[in-house]
């Protein structure tokens, strides 16, 4: 594979639009990645396939479309349960299980949200949930929405500020039902999907999982590990990568674009060539071309 440019090809295989917690609709998030400069965009909207269509029918000439989604995770090896997230590309948008467990973690994304902001207003934090909703514009719900109506209002400048300890990070935080991730695993690979955790080292997220349960992921099905990744400190995504070779596993970079939920850009990191044509031979759906 070789880029428009000739250079090695610009492959971004982790970014958030409209349909869940973006800034940008799916259209103008394939439109900025041309403009970019990029090569590869993986869409890759929280627990929903709902911006694969209009990304789509918007794609310019030249760039290539992964379809894909970030599902909601937890392993309950220890307690409380540790969140993690399952990047799945390439499946089958309409295999049924998966279609049912999608729309079940979005319902308790939904229901979260709304207890979170029934807290806020509980100590006379003056956020409105029907204003969350419509902010959302249909799209999967999730605490960036929430933290948008912070901001709003004054009481924190940045969505990282709203992510912190005494708002959504600690103080107001609740847990939703994640899927199982080994059942996360065997839904993506039995939809014809490729798994890759995303940002597996993250610590400044919190919580991460034991080196020993990735190799049991492994075991059961994951593809990949996300090494590249602004949460990653430079030990981090060395320690992610010798893992990776540890178990066989590819290893992608990405950007985790948010628009302005986030400061990184599109393309900030990328994925290897080598791993994105491993990811293509495994999945059931193909990359759409502009």
């Amino acid at each position: 594979m070789t880029s428009r440019t000739g250079a090695a090809p610009r492959i971004d295989l982790h970014t958030h639009s409209t349909a869940s917690d973006g800034t940008l609709t799916p259209a103008e998030l394939v439109r900025a990645a041309a403009q970019a400069g990029l090569d590869v965009l993986a869409i890759t909207d929280h627990d929903t396939t709902a911006g694969w269509a209009p990304a789509v029918g918007a794609l310019p000439p030249g760039l290539r479309l992964v379809r894909g989604a970030e599902l909601s995770c937890r392993w309950s090896g220890t307690e409380p349960a540790v969140p993690l997230h399952l990047l799945a590309y390439l499946f089958d948008p309409d295999h049924p299980e998966l279609v049912a467990e999608l729309a079940r973690v979005r319902a308790a994304r939904e229901h979260r949200g709304e207890r979170i902001v029934a807290l806020l207003r509980a100590d006379g934090i003056d956020v409105s949930w029907p204003d969350i909703l419509a902010g959302a514009g249909g799209g999967t719900v999730g605490r960036p929405h929430i933290a948008q109506a912070l901001i709003r209002i004054g009481l924190v400048g940045s969505t990282r500020e709203a992510f912190g300890p005494d708002w959504l990070g600690e103080r107001y935080r609740l847990p939703k039902d994640d899927i199982d991730v080994f059942r996360a695993i065997r839904l993506v690979r039995s939809a014809g999907g490729v798994p890759v955790f995303a940002h597996p080292r993250a610590t400044r997220r919190g919580r991460v999982v034991p080196d020993e349960l990735i190799a049991e992921l492994a075991a059961a099905g994951l593809a990949g590990l996300e090494a590249d990744h602004e949460d990653h400190s430079p030990a981090e995504r060395a320690h992610v990568r010798a893992l990776a070779a540890d178990l066989g596993l590819f290893v992608t970079g990405s950007s985790d674009f948010h628009g302005t939920h986030k400061t990184v850009q599109l393309g900030e990191f990328s994925t290897g060539v080598e791993a994105y044509e491993r990811i293509v031979a495994e999945g059931v759906t193909e990359v759409a071309s502009g």
